[in-house]
């Protein structure tokens, strides 16, 4: 790690960016306004493992590697410190290496588990050798592991006993990581002196570290190429611009609620690590098996998705539980709403929403709030990240856009995807030549360079001549207090074209009524963005992120089968 270099940015003259916000009027590009951070010079052979254990070691946590737990399972309260992680992961590298000779750098490994103490050690293991990781979701149908194999095309599969039939048949066959065979390679009780053996595998940072799968909510699923250095470039600058209130605070205890195979729960584990933190895990997400690990670990941080804080400001089972030890919730995956992030200030009053925006083509991070005072910023999704550009472009002219303007969001840096692995019609879609990445997302900066998310560019309603976004209709309902959750899907109409269409979850006991509903949004909108129709379900279909699966609502109103869900 000795060799850095400073990042490489156009250096439009100073005069020309806008301090307030970021904006070049030359370029017609927002700059970051946070710090630039020194990365590792790119020739540098690094692998995200080795760096990640270097920051570690740089500042250990106290009372030290050997007494701070890494990780604890939240149901069995088993804990695993630093030091023993560390040992068990050096020593599954070497076991590999071993039992599977021909397994080379750049092989793709699928991965298929839920949470446990096993994945962090297999992943950082197997990115040590310069093996990509490929981790899918435990609830893929076979259909959906079959393309994903197929896109991938996987070497060697690491799967939960539970889960390994869903696999194909592969070169290196199925590693089972519940089973003895597999805690045996990870201890070292054979004698070996893992503390003095070196993993030596040459890894470079444009290596592709993981292939993690897009949701797949706008189209057919697509495997996100990340390297080494994309989520180096990415932890760095939690590392590095770290609050001063963080460094004095109490050792942080995250709890993460997240699937390790989604970009923000994998990035999540890997930034804990850099840091020095505890995670707490869980195998099985249920929202009082969460309430009830926050009193238990007195856990003091969360990365959660907009669903979940719904809940924790309206649940009448959060009152049953000691939350006092929370200091901070990390939102992102969609939008949160204004009104809802006020509810949980009201019920939550010393708890800090820090909320960011990312993609899996990002790593998971754009943009965040970090300068005491950014989080009460609440309808937006905070600052650009460092090292980071970005432009608001008009979807029709093609225009840069300044402050203020909606248009789509491009980005462009360090943190930025390799492509679309074995998809080249979509990366060349996705990515230009000048290395901008189009996310798809209807945005506009302040003139303060705060980031605000309209809505996804395809899920507008097109209303007549109008365009809706159903985000902003969305966090309405939830405003409501006999509303549970919400959303809004576009329904055909021969006159309108589309008519916003709302799928509400009563708060049980509630009788509202659709009329009351449609009253309620139409006495806070322009008269184009009134809901026309609702529907009551039990509950909104969303992806592990949280994100809204609105073409299944679509799919089920068009079939008449929405009473069904």
């Amino acid at each position: 790690m000795a060799e850095t270099t400073q990042p490489t940015q156009p250096n439009p003259t100073a005069t020309a960016i806008d301090p307030r916000s970021g904006f070049c009027h030359q370029t017609k590009t927002f700059h970051s306004l946070r710090p630039p951070i020194s990365l590792p010079s790119p020739s540098q052979p690094l692998s995200l493992s080795d760096y990640t254990f270097a920051l570690l070691h740089c500042s250990p946590p106290s009372p030290g590697l050997s007494a701070t737990p890494f990780l604890i399972d939240s149901s069995t309260g088993f804990r695993l410190t630093y030091s023993h992680f560390l040992r068990q992961t050096k020593a599954l590298s070497l076991s590999l290496r071993s039992s599977f000779p021909s397994l080379s750098k750049n092989d793709v490994a699928l991965i298929i588990s839920p949470p446990s103490l096993q994945i962090p050690v297999l992943y950082f293991s197997l990115l040590s050798l310069g093996v990509t990781l490929s981790p899918v979701n435990p609830l893929a149908t076979d259909s959906e592991i079959t393309h994903m194999v197929r896109l991938s095309k996987p070497v060697v599969a690491f799967a939960a006993s539970s889960l390994a039939r869903k696999l194909p048949s592969l070169a290196l066959g199925t590693v089972l990581i519940d089973s003895p065979e597999f805690q045996s390679m990870m201890n070292d009780e054979n004698g070996k002196d893992y503390e003095h053996e070196r993993v030596l595998v040459r890894v470079e940072q444009s290596d592709t570290a993981a292939i993690l799968y897009s949701s797949g909510t706008t189209g057919r699923v697509k495997g996100v190429e990340l390297t080494h250095r994309n989520f180096i470039a990415l932890i760095a600058g939690f590392y590095y611009l770290r609050r001063e209130e963080e460094e004095n605070a109490p050792h942080p205890v995250a709890l993460n609620p997240l699937p390790l195979f989604h970009v923000f729960g994998f990035f999540m584990l890997i930034r804990a690590a850099a840091m020095g933190e505890t995670i707490v895990l869980m195998e099985r997400f249920d929202f009082e098996g969460m309430l009830r690990a926050v009193e238990k670990y007195k856990v003091t941080y969360m990365p959660v998705s907009p669903p979940l804080v719904v809940a924790l400001a309206k649940s009448d089972l959060v009152a049953k539980y000691d939350l006092s030890s929370l200091r901070v919730i990390g939102c992102g995956g969609a939008p949160l709403g204004k009104e809802v992030a006020e509810k949980f200030g009201e019920r939550f009053p010393e708890v800090e929403i820090v909320q960011g925006y990312g993609l899996t083509e990002t790593g998971g991070g754009a943009t965040r709030m970090l300068e005491p005072g950014e989080s009460k910023q609440l309808a937006s999704v905070g600052r650009l990240a460092e090292n980071m550009e970005a432009k608001i472009v008009d979807p029709v002219t093609g225009e840069a856009l300044p402050p203020g303007h909606q248009g789509e969001l491009w980005l462009r840096g360090p943190i930025v995807m390799k492509g679309y692995f074995g998809d080249d019609e979509a990366t060349a879609a996705t990515l230009d030549a000048n290395g901008w990445l189009k996310t798809g997302d209807l945005c506009y900066f302040d003139s303060d360079g705060f980031l605000h998310i309209v809505d996804r560019l395809k899920e507008l309603i097109k209303y007549k001549a109008y365009q809706v976004p159903p985000a902003e209709l969305e966090h309405l309902l939830q405003s409501n207090p006999e509303i549970v959750d919400a959303a809004v899907v576009p329904y055909p109409d021969e006159e309108a074209g589309q008519i916003p269409m709302a799928f509400v979850v009563r708060k049980p006991g509630s009788n509202i009524t659709e009329a009351q509903i449609m009253d309620f949004i139409a006495r806070q909108v322009a008269p184009y963005k009134k809901i026309r129709r609702v529907a009551f379900i039990n509950s909104i279909p969303k992806s592990p992120a949280g994100k809204i699966l609105r073409r299944e609502l679509v799919n089920h109103a068009l079939s008449g089968a929405s009473s069904k869900l």
